[in-house]
């Protein structure tokens, strides 16, 4: 078989991963620090690899999405004047712990909340404190940290869960940087974590703007452009499958002759 078919087999399969990617940004622009995603493609090694038989394979022809690399350029601010809504602005994460599992993500979308836990509460001595009965009962004590509503604490300056007893006073955030962005692994709609080639991490000189939040830098029009593109790329590959077989049908035709 003619190796155009393989080719645009391969192009039209990922165009609509393709457009994929796009469909995604469109369907988060509203998404609070949302970074759009990127797509890159890269050509496919071409050549035939030796089969059973003698027989010639296809090793691989056509372009196929690489990655999908992450924009994090900052998106516009939106006021909400709500006492736990914080933008960063500038560069910088805010640093979500997860005490279940204990990872460590980073996001830039701050609309936090206040997330309730029980600890043991200890006495003056730093003994466990006792219940009524005067047995060495553990007494529970509610506390408040600032969460992102999913379980996760926001991390302080300090590297340290916020225990928050004012929701109105102003809060030791953390605004952390990472010293290489690319390659951060994205784990939810605005969530990062990192790996050994993102390098350190250190506390950020960005600035905090309370009562804000930082919009998606998903771009519209942007995003809309690149679908048209996908849909032509796409009819365009499924066309040459199309033109392939018939060229291959005319030469089966013509060995019958």
């Amino acid at each position: 078989m003619i190796q155009a078919f393989y080719s645009a087999a391969v192009g039209a399969q990922q165009q609509m991963r393709h457009l994929d990617v796009h469909g995604n940004n469109i369907a988060n622009v509203n998404t609070y620090g949302f970074k759009a995603q990127m797509p890159a493609f890269q050509t496919l090694m071409y050549g035939m690899l030796g089969g059973a038989d003698g027989n010639q394979l296809p090793k691989g022809s056509g372009s196929a999405l690489a990655l999908t690399g992450s924009d994090f350029s900052s998106g516009p601010l939106e006021q909400t004047d709500r006492d736990l809504d914080y933008a960063i602005v500038g560069d910088g994460f805010f640093a979500l712990y997860d005490p279940t599992s204990g990872e460590v993500s980073f996001t830039r979308d701050g609309s936090f909340t206040l997330s309730p836990l029980q600890v043991e509460q200890q006495a003056d001595d730093g003994t466990q404190g006792t219940g009524d009965n005067g047995a060495q009962e553990p007494v529970l004590e509610t506390r408040y940290y600032l969460s992102d509503g999913e379980g996760r604490q926001v991390l302080g300056a300090d590297g340290y869960p916020i225990e928050v007893t004012d929701p109105s006073a102003d809060l030791p955030i953390g605004v952390f940087a990472i010293q290489y962005q690319d390659g951060l692994e994205r784990v939810g709609s605005g969530r990062f974590v990192m790996n050994a080639k993102n390098g350190s991490v250190w506390a950020s000189t960005a600035k905090l703007q309370r009562g804000y939040l930082e919009s998606s830098n998903a771009d519209l029009a942007t995003e809309l452009t690149g679908v048209i593109e996908a849909q032509r790329s796409y009819s365009y590959a499924l066309k040459m499958v199309t033109t392939a077989d018939e060229v291959e049908t005319t030469v089966n035709g013509l060995a019958n002759v």
